[in-house]
């Protein structure tokens, strides 16, 4: 069976899956709250599961688990033990297999053949996801260290790799102090996963918390573990800019995944402006393609049509 590496050496783009806690709001769930998408973990994780199988329907390569939010101290302040919430990050990874099993049962002999067989992508969202405050998009961390950044990661990750992921998503990292944290968690505690990561961006330039990207680039370049690195959740017009910057710095694939081009208020939990309707999504991928992206789709705010709109158009 095809590893992520493997993937990755054929040259060929890969279609992740789509936005989750947005698409389960426009389904009508209310997605409110410090633990937003993964309070579906308990409420209704058969919503989660069926986004997931919309989105292999949709031409999806990487099947991404429901972990972004599901972390031990998040659902801890939720009121949840231990015990019961590593069985819930163990669920985010059962969920999405067991679509990935179920639409690929669905699929002609002849559809399969034209396929490869969905990878599962353990999601490890930012510390800022647990801060539920929008740091993501400012990497405002405050007061907390480089070990506790570790301590904070090391839970989820163990638990995700136990179940079996295929690889690992580190993604929307706005801080250069986190990537460092999981660069050497990774290395030192976890030696042979597979890995991508990829940042935000406000200006296109630098990490959300204003760190110039080559100063980040070049130790994830020297990573063994990482294969891929890029940007996701930022807004369209930052990506191609930030792309260059990292393509200074290193050969290795890229990997892109933009919201809309709204912009996310952390205080109110709410989504402002118009999205940015200048190009598509297919349209701005395949610019990006051109600059070295491999690992592509789409983030907050973009729906499983927009995957497949992508996926037809690429693997044409």
């Amino acid at each position: 069976m095809a590893t992520f590496k493997t993937l990755l050496e054929t040259g060929r783009p890969l279609i992740l899956h789509g936005a989750l806690g947005t698409e389960l709001e426009n389904r009508g769930y209310d997605i409110s709250g410090s633990l937003w998408s993964a309070k579906y973990l308990i409420e209704d994780p058969q919503a989660i599961k069926d986004i997931h199988k919309d989105y292999i329907r949709a031409g999806a390569d990487i099947v991404t688990t429901s972990s972004y939010q599901a972390t031990v101290p998040g659902l801890a302040q939720a009121g949840i033990d231990r015990e019961e919430a590593e069985q819930l990050i163990r669920l985010t990874v059962a969920l999405a297999k067991e679509a990935r099993d179920e639409v690929w049962a669905e699929l002609s002999e002849e559809d399969r053949s034209n396929r490869t067989w969905p990878l599962i992508s353990g999601d490890i969202g930012p510390y800022a996801a647990f801060l539920a405050d929008g740091s993501e998009y400012t990497g405002d961390y405050k007061e907390i260290s480089l070990e506790e950044l570790k301590d904070f990661h090391r839970p989820r990750i163990a638990l995700l790799l136990e179940e079996e992921v295929d690889l690992l998503a580190l993604e929307t990292i706005p801080s250069a102090l986190e990537v460092q944290a999981l660069l050497e968690l990774l290395a030192e505690e976890f030696p042979t996963v597979e890995a991508y990561m990829s940042f935000t961006t406000q200006d296109g330039q630098t990490l959300s918390d204003g760190t110039p990207v080559a100063q980040v680039t070049k130790p994830v370049a020297s990573s063994q573990q990482v294969l891929a690195l890029g940007v996701n959740c930022s807004q369209p017009d930052k990506v191609s800019p930030f792309l260059v910057a990292i393509a200074e710095q290193t050969d290795k694939p890229l990997v892109t995944y933009p919201n809309s081009g709204e912009i996310y208020d952390g205080a109110t939990q709410t989504w402002h402006s118009s999205p940015d309707t200048s190009h598509s999504l297919t349209e701005n991928t395949q610019t990006w393609i051109r600059q070295g992206a491999q690992v592509v789709g789409g983030c907050c705010r973009t729906r499983p049509a927009d995957i497949a709109a992508l996926s037809q158009q690429i693997k044409r």
